[in-house]
This record gives structure tokens, C-alpha cells and sequence, in this order.
């Protein structure tokens, strides 16, 4: 969808619950059928995840991760729309304004669940701290060139985590109260290295890269996520913020896996990562 100037043409014209539900649709019937490989994957990993479950019920889940997966990417033309409380309900909204208020600078860390650029474009839009996001772009230069233009009107404070990437966020984080956006579910040879499931594995990527920062910075630490209700309808989840100079890396990950890591199983359903890892190839220590 993201590499179709038409499609992304006609879920902007679209009303947002409209192109959201044409997303989903297309999805399950056609993107689907195309990406049998993925699908696959996505079914063996859902069984090592969700065992308890009886064949049937991970067949329900696996479409409605195809439907809530084509709806996130039609939403994406419409992100501006859904950032309203019509559409996005926060959980203990005083507590939230406290943390968002509160002096210092801070990182907000997420995994893809839910819709991940409402998640960052909501953010922005509820506090006046001074936003960067890090992000890596596709390889596909059209996705890429289409994303970027999907997320200029709510996203131009953006870094890719390349080359001198740490320096600038260092800078950006010396701000008053300045805020930084950051996933931590990505994927790195058919693999997530968050969360770990159970796995004995140590910070890398974008999570040990988040870990440096906040020390060097005297950033604390804000996990939080948006969870699907029904259509674009979402309900945003916070964790109280976690301070690393007065919390160790264990107590970190532990807190990290019972609130993200378990929202990625709650909300398996409409996580991303599901059909891009393989989890029948466990990895271990720290890569």
C-alpha cells in the first residue's frame, strides 16, 4: 500500500474509518494471499507464543492481524485525523499529564503494536516538550520516499540511527525537557532481540542504544503503547517512568518485558513483528 501513490492517494480522500476498515479489507484478501511466506511464519510463531491455544483460535487471531495490520497502514494517510479524543482514549489521562509535565528530559519507548505513528504523532501533539523520533527508513526506496511524505505533517523531528546519530540525540536530549520516540521491537535478520520471551538475551540494537542515551543524558525511561479496540479506535497504555541512574539494566529489562513484551502477546494480533522473525531459530547472549 505504502508503494501505491494511488492507494495512499485514495485512503487520504477516503473519511479515516472508512480507508482504515478499505486497509483491513485489502489486507486480508489480498496482501494476504501474496505473502504466503509471511503468513507461514507468523502462524509457527503464534504457536510457540500462544500454545494454549487451540488451532482454531490462532487462525481467528492470524486474520485479524492481517485486517488490523492493512488497517495501520491505511491509517497512516490519516494520522493527523486520528489524533483526537474521539479516537484515542488514554488510560489515566492525570497520571499521563503528570509524567508528560514532569521536569528533565525524557525517552519514550514502544514496540509495534497498535499503530506505532499514531502513538508518536499523539505524543507530540500532548505535550510541549521538543520531540525527536529514530527511525530507520525501508529498504525500498519508494516505501521509503512515500513514508517520509506520510509523516511529514506529524513527524518532521526525525533521525535515522546512522552515522553520528548518537551525537545528535545527546544534543537534542540536553534540552529542556526535551522528548525522544524510539521502537525497540526491530527486526535484524528474521529475529527480535526484544522482547525476549524468555530468552537469555542482553540489550542490543535499539535497546541498548536507548540504555547509553539515558544514562549519558539523565533521561528516564517511559514505555507505552497504543492497543486496537475496534477499528481506529485505540486505547493508549502507559508505564510509570523509570529512572537507569537509580535502576539497574536487570530490574530494566525485567520491567520492560512485563509491560512491552507482554503487550506484544496480549496484542499479538495486531503486532508487526510477528511475521518478520522466526522464533524456531533461538539466539542467546548478547549480540
Amino acid at each position: 500500500m505504502l508503494s501505491n501513490p494511488f492507494l495512499f492517494f485514495l485512503m487520504r480522500t477516503l473519511p479515516a474509518p472508512v480507508a482504515s476498515w478499505t486497509g483491513g479489507w485489502l489486507s486480508a484478501h489480498v496482501a494476504r494471499r501474496s505473502m504466503k511466506l509471511r503468513d507461514a511464519r507468523a502462524r509457527t510463531n503464534l504457536a510457540l507464543l500462544r500454545p494454549d491455544l487451540p488451532d482454531a483460535e490462532r487462525e481467528a487471531i492470524l486474520t485479524r492481524r492481517w485486517v488490523n495490520i492493512g488497517r495501520t497502514m491505511a491509517e497512516l494517510a490519516n494520522i493527523d485525523r486520528l489524533v483526537s479524543p474521539a479516537y484515542v482514549t488514554v488510560r489515566d489521562p492525570v497520571g499521563y499529564q503528570t509524567v508528560l509535565d514532569m521536569p528533565g528530559p525524557m525517552i519514550f519507548l514502544a514496540t509495534h503494536v497498535g499503530n506505532w505513528d499514531l502513538m508518536a504523532a499523539h505524543l507530540k501533539a500532548s505535550t510541549d516538550r521538543p520531540p525527536l523520533g529514530v527511525y530507520d527508513p525501508p529498504t525500498d526506496a519508494r516505501v521509503a520516499a512515500q513514508l517520509k511524505r506520510a509523516r511529514k505533517t506529524y513527524m518532521d523531528e526525525a533521525i535515522t540511527g546512522g552515522g553520528g546519530a548518537a551525537r545528535a540525540i545527546l544534543r537534542h536530549l540536553a534540552k529542556d525537557r526535551a522528548m525522544l520516540y524510539i521502537l525497540i521491537d526491530e527486526r535484524r535478520e528474521h529475529q527480535v532481540w526484544f522482547p525476549r520471551f524468555g530468552r537469555d538475551l542482553r540489550p542490543s540494537g535499539n535497546l541498548a542504544f536507548t540504555l547509553k542515551l539515558a544514562r549519558k543524558s539523565g533521561a528516564k525511561l517511559t514505555p507505552f503503547y497504543l492497543a486496537r479496540t475496534h477499528g481506529p479506535h485505540f486505547d493508549l497504555h502507559w508505564h510509570p517512568p523509570i529512572d537507569p541512574a537509580i535502576v539497574d539494566d536487570d530490574i530494566i529489562l525485567t520491567q520492560l518485558d512485563d509491560f512491552l513484551g507482554q503487550a506484544c502477546i496480549d496484542h499479538v494480533d495486531d503486532w508487526l513483528a510477528l511475521h518478520d522473525m522466526d522464533l524456531t531459530h533461538p539466539i542467546s547472549g548478547r549480540v
